[in-house]
């Protein structure tokens, strides 16, 4: 209703014409076209008149009931005690709620003023003028223009001069109001720091000085459990009692008795559903196994409806605040049961739910003090002993269900014995309220743990049913969106929701909420604060996301297009898209935490000379990649380099790695590969000219050779050689021993030397069967003076 009476007001604001006439014929055709456009402003206040009361009716009723609210926390708020700490922090934040609340929806008073303000001097320089125009110079038609124009004038600036005067009366009725909320906001905020001291730095009375002094806390105990919790002697029946206040004690004893009823209903209806219509065929094995946790997870389920569907609608605000409580205690009974059904089998449920039941307990005992609002004195003094007995409850639990649980929910469970042993210790030392806000958020963390939990396996489960895995990314991106953004920004959440709903339990979400958006670091040039980096973090998951999505999608269309450069292109494209998304990431990040880029600027000013000269290998590297990339290698192609061949197997703006046929990974700098002239053995076809030698005798045919050899070459058809080019053979020289040839083969590049080895077999087999003489080196020797040698061999 507040924002429909905003929406009315500004709109009334915003539709106002502004009369205007243009050059006519002449002064009496002016005047007759003013008259109709003053006659027709009239007619619309005139019909706006009903709706404006309409309106100024119901904002005075909005604003009477603001101020009626406000009174009635001004006087919750100045009467509490400062020992009744859930008391105390009910009024405060009743207050703080009703200021941000009367904050969030200004009315544009001020606004209206100014524009009717304008019209009323704009209306106030035409009657003037109207006044000023010299009848004598008009027709008789003119002369009545003129004074229809005049009445007509003057009785929208009469309007206008009432609905202005009303306004400023609302506006001081309004300002009232606002000055009221704001100073029950300042007090609200002061008792909010005197708590936080309370909780966190002062604490109470330690524990072994109450149990010293027992009797006396006693006594103070037994009196203000009295003072709040029974009749006053000066009202006669709890029946006055109960009318005269909503938060009597009959109403705490009729809460207990409601839930009690709603529990009983809420049993029987899973009972009867369960015994009667439940079908035969789900009576497995399993089933039967967990049937118990599965009727205890749907009642809680139907106890939060019935609750959510009776008690919220009562006008009691007890009730009210109590059915709150109590849905978020059944949310987090019914979480931890449904997962405890989803994660563990049947021979292993009991124990589970054995090893939870002690944190289940407790986060129902500090609802239930929450909702009776149970004194200090009382806290203090049987808290710690409760938080000792659930100590020991959860280590038994621990000690004899540890083997027979699942892993993760054993984790769970040794978190949740630290947990229970950092409150007994806090509680015991005197910061009991401490204890209890650690204890309830990790309650609160544990429920949005365990529905993460439940919601990713299940997914993880949906995934491998219509095997996500083997989908193109045109029909997995929504499913990879929720696994990858969904579920981690959940898990960033759930810490701060956790904290958030544990604070608000005791109505400290409004302390809590100053707590996150406080700079721990306020510097000029940077703002830390659990807020912002919250939002840094996720947004970082958001575009990690988007990135490697943005990527799938490019891949996919390079395939399309041309299968043979795909990786290549997505290898430039991953190193593009890297540099434009984590730069709109970065920039973003750093408007959030507030970091000038001015001043980084300034900063990066002072050390660029350096950082010049120590980037440059860095930026030649760049530069040669980016001119890799842009097509003169792509991944899969044969390059050599210093007499190396390898296979490409990334490029990126730096390097360039290769494969080498020896099995080697080499990394070159970009700029090497442009200083060693490499060379790209698959640029073009992939296939390289062998020139293969090979030598025949003196006197062969040399015509028959190259017939023979260059036939039975050709005719091998190799798998590895260029069917598309002959193979050639030339003449190269005439040697001692033989006359040399060469065969040019083009073979595939990888594969040179196997196509070498099997050319030359060919030809060595060819050369044979022809009866062509292939030479090897031969000397002929000769002996001199060989008469003598024989002739001293007879001697």
């Amino acid at each position: 209703m507040k924002r429909l009476v905003i929406l009315l007001l500004v709109l009334t604001a915003m539709v106002q014409s502004t009369q205007a006439v243009l050059k006519e014929k002449d002064l009496e055709q002016t005047l007759s076209v003013l008259r109709s456009e003053l006659v027709e402003r009239h007619q619309e206040l005139s019909s706006q008149m009903g709706e404006r009361r309409r309106q100024n009716q119901l904002l005075m009723d909005e604003l009477i009931a603001t101020m009626k609210q406000s009174n009635q926390n001004s006087l919750m708020l100045y009467s509490q005690k400062p020992n009744y700490v859930f008391d105390l922090t009910y009024a405060c934040h009743e207050a703080t709620e009703l200021y941000q609340q009367f904050q969030k929806q200004q009315l544009p008073f001020r606004t209206f003023l100014e524009e009717n303000d304008v019209e009323l001097a704009k209306y106030d320089s035409l009657i003037n003028s109207l006044r000023h125009i010299p009848v004598m110079l008009l027709s008789q038609q003119g002369k009545t223009d003129c004074n229809v124009c005049l009445t007509l004038a003057t009785n929208i600036r009469h309007t206008l001069a009432g609905n202005s005067q009303q306004t400023a009366s609302y506006m001081q009725f309004y300002e009232q109001t606002e000055q009221l909320l704001k100073r029950q906001n300042d007090y609200a905020q002061q008792r909010y720091d005197e708590i936080q001291t309370g909780i966190f730095l002062n604490g109470s009375t330690p524990y072994h000085t109450i149990l010293r002094h027992f009797g006396e806390y006693w006594s103070d105990m037994k009196w203000a459990v009295k003072q709040k919790y029974t009749m006053s002697d000066t009202i006669a029946s709890e029946k006055e009692r109960a009318n005269t206040s909503q938060w009597a004690s009959i109403w705490i004893f009729g809460l207990f008795v409601v839930i009690a009823f709603y529990a009983i209903i809420a049993t029987l209806l899973n009972q009867l559903v369960f015994r009667f219509f439940l079908p035969k065929r789900m009576h497995t094995q399993e089933f039967m196994k967990k049937r118990a946790i599965i009727i205890m997870a749907t009642t809680t389920v139907t106890f939060a409806l019935l609750a959510g569907v009776f008690l919220r609608r009562s006008d009691q605000n007890f009730l009210a605040m109590a059915s709150n409580l109590l849905i978020e205690f059944a949310w987090l009974l019914a979480v931890i049961l449904i997962s405890l059904l989803l994660r563990v089998n049947g021979d292993q449920i009991k124990s589970a739910l054995r090893i939870y039941a002690p944190l289940v307990v407790m986060g129902f005992i500090v609802i239930g003090f929450r909702i009776i609002l149970i004194p200090n004195q009382l806290v203090n003094l049987i808290f710690p002993p409760i938080l000792l007995v659930s100590t020991l409850w959860q280590w038994v639990a621990v000690s004899r269900h540890n083997q027979n649980i699942p892993q993760q929910d054993m984790f769970y469970t040794y978190i949740s014995l630290t947990v229970f042993v950092v409150s007994t210790c806090c509680s015991w030392m005197g910061y009991t309220l401490l204890a209890v806000q650690i204890l309830i958020w990790w309650i609160m963390q544990l429920t949005c743990i365990l529905t993460i939990t439940c919601l990713s396996r299940w997914l993880k489960l949906y995934g491998l049913r219509i095997r996500i895995d083997e989908k193109p990314i045109t029909k997995s991106w929504f499913y990879l969106f929720i696994y990858k953004v969904v579920l981690p920004v959940m898990g960033v959440l759930s810490v701060m929701i956790s904290i958030y709903w544990a604070a608000d339990v005791f109505n400290l979400s409004d302390l809590c909420w100053q707590i996150f958006r406080k700079h721990f670091i306020d510097m000029k040039n940077l703002q830390l604060s659990i807020l912002k980096m919250c939002m840094v973090v996720n947004l970082w998951f958001f575009f990690s996301y988007f990135a490697s999505t943005l990527l799938a999608f490019m891949r996919l269309h390079f395939e399309h297009q041309d299968p043979s450069t795909a990786t290549s292109r997505e290898a430039m494209s991953r190193n593009v898209l890297q540099v434009l998304v984590w730069g709109v990431w970065l920039i973003m990040s750093l408007s959030i935490l507030h970091i000038s880029l001015a001043w980084l600027l300034a900063i990066s000013g002072g050390l660029s000379t350096g950082i010049g000269f120590a980037s440059k290998n860095i930026i030649e590297n760049i530069f040669y990649g980016a001119s890799l990339m842009a097509g003169r290698l792509k991944v899969g192609d044969w390059i050599e380099v210093d007499g190396t061949m390898g296979k490409v197997q990334q490029i990126s703006y730096t390097s360039t790695i290769i494969e080498s046929l020896y099995g080697e990974i080499i990394t070159f700098q970009n700029s090497q590969l442009f200083d060693k002239n490499y060379k790209n053995l698959t640029k073009n076809h992939g296939y390289v000219l062998a020139a293969i030698p090979f030598g025949v005798a003196y006197g062969s045919n040399l015509k028959q050779v190259q017939q023979v050899v260059e036939e039975a070459v050709n005719n091998l058809h190799h798998e590895w050689m260029d069917p598309d080019k002959k193979v050639k053979s030339v003449v190269t020289t005439m040697n001692d021993s033989s006359i040399d040839f060469k065969l040019f083969v083009w073979a595939d590049a990888p594969k040179k030397s196997y196509v070498v080895s099997d050319v030359l077999r060919c030809v060595y087999d060819t050369l044979g069967k022809n009866n062509i003489e292939i030479p090897f080196p031969q000397r002929d020797i000769t002996i001199k003076n060989a008469t003598e040698l024989l002739g001293t061999k007879k001697d």
